[in-house]
């Protein structure tokens, strides 16, 4: 039996939680900065990008939605000067069994739990379709680690990016630009709409632009806040996201799916307590942190 998709969306938020902390945790800071990056953003980009190789901010911005290109070009191309992207690979690795030695004891390498992780995340990946998935293929290519910690986190990125690549490609052929696709996610409730706009370097007038087009196709009130079509067409993309998601865990079956998710749990539960790491589950999500029964 294959898992519903509302399985999969929460499989995808746990996933998220767990994978998305690497990117911001001090020991990536540190990591970081060791390599000479100037800031916490040339560092994530660094990690993020680095297994497509040393692409510059038109191609990353062609991927990263959600953050201006003016942010791209404040890190790309010259992180590459700090570190080449072998260096960043290797690093982020290091990074990874740093910070799951510190949250979850040194002897995490020979946790069964996380074994069980690294051998459902290994087989979801197996079976991934990345043609126009250019994050996911890059990933993908990646050799696993030996360590089972590392393999696991490597093995999570690759699903992640996988949905992210099928979202991104949904956006475009909504007609959605990264500002409008940011501002819908703001308003639908996944992050504070200001401190996305400047965080990610959007100018107000670009703000601005990308609300007036979402209002004039109704889907967003004259201040950003969705209309009712607007959150039922914001759900819509996000339905058809974990439809496009869906391959990897319908090939492992509802039973190892659900299995997953229980697995999940108290990782994620554990990185979203991290200080600094503020998460905040889904609107359409109201107990993610469930243990499925049986």
């Amino acid at each position: 039996m294959e898992p519903d998709l509302a399985d999969i969306r929460r499989i995808y938020w746990l996933s998220e939680t767990v994978h998305n902390l690497n990117y911001f945790a001090p020991e990536s800071r540190a990591a970081t900065d060791a390599l000479g990056c100037k800031g916490l953003w040339m560092g994530y980009f660094g990690f993020r990008a680095a297994p497509l190789g040393a692409v510059g901010p038109d191609a990353a911005a062609a991927l990263f939605v959600s953050f201006s290109p003016a942010m791209l070009r404040r890190a790309l191309p010259d992180v590459w000067a700090v570190a080449p992207p072998e260096r960043f690979i290797t690093a982020r690795m290091e990074v990874t069994d740093r910070l799951y030695r510190r949250i979850w004891g040194e002897r995490v390498a020979d946790d069964p739990g996380i074994a069980e992780l690294t051998q459902l995340t290994a087989e979801a990946v197996a079976t991934l379709p990345t043609l126009g998935r250019p994050m996911a293929a890059a990933n993908q290519a990646l050799p696993l680690p030996g360590q089972p910690h590392l393999a696991f986190w490597q093995s999570l990125t690759t699903l992640r990016e996988h949905r992210g690549d099928a979202h991104v490609a949904l956006l475009v052929a909504d007609g959605l630009d990264s500002v409008q696709a940011l501002i819908l996610a703001c308003g639908y409730g996944k992050y504070p709409a200001e401190q996305m706009r400047s965080g990610r370097k959007w100018s107000e007038d670009e703000w601005r632009h990308g609300i007036d087009t979402l209002a004039g196709r109704g889907l967003v009130t004259a201040d950003g806040a969705l209309t009712g079509r607007g959150q039922a067409h914001r759900s819509r993309l996000e339905a058809e996201t974990d439809r496009l998601a869906a391959v990897p865990y319908q090939a492992l079956g509802s039973e190892a799916a659900g299995r997953l998710a229980e697995l999940l749990v108290p990782l994620a539960r554990r990185h979203s307590e991290e200080p600094g790491y503020p998460v905040t589950p889904p609107v359409d999500m109201p107990d993610p942190y469930r243990v499925p029964a049986g």
